[in-house]
């Protein structure tokens, strides 16, 4: 009997050993799983997390120096660079399907009533917030004036920053894509720089350009945000194109 009591406890004892084995084995892949989403989650929240650049007041240095230099113009881009949208009977969307819109158009295109669904860039409201105390910004698209002006109304929001307005009948068409002529807005080259995702629209104006990666849908996006310090810092050149023109090989990136 002691022998065969012996070998049961034997036999248990393995076989505790092996179920613990398991056990851990089975908790430590259940713990690396439970961390990973956690940290998922984790970096989740942080990218949607509000982001500011703080304003704060300069310095009587910076002050004077800005004092000697003119107050340059901003010219932005609307589609891809501040928004996206599509309108009725688009079969492939570049947005999610279900994602609710920032705001409708409803506008009449050649006597047929159109709906644009427009959604707005991350952070664009507080970026047009910002550069407009900066600069003077200036809309320039080459969409129809009837939708461009609606998007540029949205934007605005009654706040009075976009005032000049520039759309496809002020574009010239050059080798099937329509071209910007920041001449047209000003003479004064070293004082206007475009904020755009196409480079064919600033191609004759490359050292007066910053190129910006197209946006669709990305909720995560930041671009407009990154760009918030370069924009700050450029308001005190004399010559925005001594700063933009070393940016050309960024140009053919996007």
């Amino acid at each position: 009997m002691p022998e065969i009591f012996k070998h049961l406890i034997t036999i248990m004892w393995k076989q505790l050993r092996s179920s613990l084995s398991v056990f851990i084995g089975l908790a430590a892949k259940v713990w690396t799983f439970m961390s990973f989403i956690c940290k998922k989650h984790l970096r989740m929240i942080i990218q949607h997390q509000t982001i500011k650049y703080d304003t704060v007041p300069l310095p009587p240095v910076s002050l004077h120096r800005l004092s000697l230099v003119k107050r340059k113009i901003l010219v932005l881009d609307l589609d891809e660079t501040l928004i996206h949208s599509h309108h009725d009977g688009v079969i492939r969307q570049m947005v999610t399907p279900g994602t609710p819109a920032d705001f409708v158009l409803k506008v009449t295109i050649d006597r047929h009533p159109v709906r644009f669904f427009v959604h707005k860039r991350p952070h664009v409201d507080f970026f047009l917030e910002v550069v407009s105390q900066w600069y003077e910004l200036v809309v320039f698209t080459a969409s129809m004036e009837i939708y461009g002006a609606a998007v540029a109304d949205k934007l605005d929001n009654n706040r009075n920053i976009l005032k000049r307005r520039y759309f496809r009948q002020h574009c010239t068409l050059d080798y099937g894509s329509y071209t910007k002529d920041l001449s047209a807005i000003s003479s004064d080259l070293t004082n206007i720089f475009i904020l755009d995702n196409s480079p064919g629209a600033y191609r004759a104006y490359p050292d007066n350009a910053i190129p910006i990666e197209s946006w669709f849908s990305d909720p995560r996006d930041v671009a407009l945000l990154s760009l918030l310090p370069v924009l700050d810092a450029l308001r005190f050149t004399s010559d925005v194109r001594s700063i933009l023109s070393r940016n050309l090989h960024r140009h053919n990136m996007f």
